[in-house]
């Protein structure tokens, strides 16, 4: 049985809140004992609210940011400490939410897709791969010569996906790919990325606060709440028949569109208020400890 593609064993990430005159007020933990695999040529999707440590996870199997404890593999090897070295990064690639910010304006298309190659000694023809790479994102060749301004959003996410492809990565860690896209842009791109990963093995972790995304997209979903997996497993049983309080609130709250969709639905009691974040928590429990509270 051959080792998973991307493993995270017992992950801890925490963050020191600071109060007022910068003295500390007590550590947030950001991402709380989180394990999970995924498969070659699976997409694994982590879905929550803002705030749930979606992003925090992104980063540290990146190298960006390197957890309290816990383990990050790939491929059966442990990355921890190789920060965002060469070798790190020809395996692991990441396609950002907001495909302008991600590119340089002053770069042409086809100088950012040069830029992976050239940090790894590409040894072909690296304006001949340039044009494979745009061809692979379903874009023509000369868009090699224009600049970001003269590019849709959607043409931008198809520029950064041929980028992060240039390297041909294991895996790519798509982060919210698709929210800065209009609504009939959105399925092009995801139609897209299901084709590379038919066509190339890729193996995808795809972060997503959009359940009806995440629902026709992933295979399997871990579902965050407050830095910890309360849920995990298919797509379909988890979507369908919830056993954790919170996947069934999340669940409850997507919009629908049809009698169809609302049939999907979990039924579940809503109440009013939101659900606190981690900062909150950490205030609540400071207030629990005080005098006035207790009494």
């Amino acid at each position: 049985m051959t080792a998973p593609v991307l493993e995270v064993r017992n992950l801890v990430k925490t963050f020191a809140v600071k109060g007022a005159f910068g003295r500390g007020r007590g550590i947030v933990r950001a991402v709380d004992d989180v394990s999970f695999s995924i498969g070659a040529g699976e997409v694994f999707g982590l879905a929550g609210e803002s705030g749930s440590g979606k992003s925090t996870i992104a980063r540290m199997v990146m190298g960006l940011s390197q957890p309290d404890s816990g383990d990050i593999l790939i491929d059966g090897q442990s990355i921890l400490g190789r920060g965002t070295s060469l070798a790190h990064r020809q395996q692991v690639q990441m396609v950002f939410q907001n495909p302008g910010a991600s590119l340089n304006p002053r770069r042409t298309v086809g100088q950012s897709i040069r830029v992976p190659l050239d940090a790894h000694n590409f040894a072909g023809d690296r304006r001949a791969r340039v044009g494979e790479l745009l061809e692979m994102a379903q874009l023509p060749a000369h868009f090699a010569d224009r600049f970001p301004h003269e590019l849709s959003g959607g043409q931008k996410q198809r520029v950064a996906i041929a980028r992060a492809l240039a390297v041909e990565p294991r895996l790519l860690v798509l982060d919210e790919p698709t929210s800065a896209l209009d609504v009939s842009v959105q399925s092009h791109v995801i139609e897209l990325l299901e084709d590379l990963v038919a066509q190339l093995g890729l193996t995808y972790l795809f972060i997503s606060h959009d359940l009806s995304l995440m629902r026709n997209f992933a295979q399997r979903v871990g579902i965050l709440y407050l830095g910890k997996i309360v849920e995990t497993g298919p797509v379909a049983p988890v979507f369908t028949a919830p056993q954790h309080d919170y996947t069934r609130l999340l669940l409850a709250s997507v919009p629908v569109i049809s009698a169809e969709e609302e049939a999907l639905r979990p039924t579940i009691p809503m109440i009013d208020g939101d659900i606190p974040t981690a900062e909150q928590l950490l205030a609540l429990r400071e207030l629990s400890q005080t005098k006035e509270f207790k009494t």
